[in-house]
């Protein structure tokens, strides 16, 4: 059976959230009189959804005693500035473009809040990305599998025509944990180097060598 399904994580893939992201948690840091933190930073923070974000940038972490405030107010002001300087990384849409064009069902699957998920993917990746499922109380964030079974019940796919996109080690163990071949990329928050230490099978380092990653995969459950 061939792979028909493509699932992508969000941040660091498909778009280049880093500077909204920074600009947003210096927000709240700045607010509550905490140290402020550097885009590459902020890149080794991300990946685990918005309040491990947070616990990892305040000092103390959630025993601060302003962390839920800093968490309230990094949302809202990200909520407001999430497309300020956020964008596909170089040849997304393109690619996007072609494999809607070739059949393929998408979906994004993101420890990023639902919200802001299903807006930026309505904003950028309309009406390639068919399904955007983000972080809310009725589903496991990854590296529980949840949300990537749930893509593929949206899209009517099974485990076996699919293939997973994504640019950490959480991806990895997402993929691994749903029982589909994981692509990582090396364009977005952790390194070639990082991403081989905890088990990448498949790295590219440009969107055009994609397709022919898409077709590895296939090979490898062959």
């Amino acid at each position: 059976m061939s792979i028909n399904t493509i699932i992508f994580d969000l941040d660091g893939t498909l778009l280049n959230t880093l500077t909204d992201l920074t600009n947003s948690v210096n927000y709240a840091m700045e607010k509550y009189h905490l140290p402020t933190h550097s885009e590459d930073s902020v890149r080794q923070m991300v990946g685990n959804g918005v309040t491990v974000l947070m616990e990892r940038a305040i000092p103390g972490g959630k025993s601060h005693p302003a962390f839920e405030n800093c968490l309230r107010d990094f949302k809202e002001h990200y909520e407001i500035h999430k497309k300020d300087f956020t964008k596909p990384f170089p040849g997304i849409m393109e690619f996007l473009k072609e494999a809607h064009e070739s059949g393929y069902k998408m979906a994004v699957v993101s420890n990023k809040f639902d919200l802001a998920v299903k807006g930026l993917c309505e904003d950028f990746f309309s009406p390639y990305i068919q399904t955007a499922i983000g972080e809310s109380p009725t589903v496991a964030p990854k590296p529980a599998p949840d949300t990537v079974l749930a893509a593929m019940k949206e899209l009517q796919a099974n485990a076996h025509q699919c293939v997973y996109v994504g640019d950490s080690d959480v991806d990895i163990a997402t993929a691994q944990n749903a029982g589909i071949p994981c692509i990582s990329v090396s364009w977005g928050f952790r390194s070639r180097e990082f991403l081989k230490e905890h088990g990448a099978s498949i790295i590219i380092d440009s969107e055009k060598e994609l397709p022919k990653a898409i077709r590895d995969s296939q090979s490898l459950r062959e």
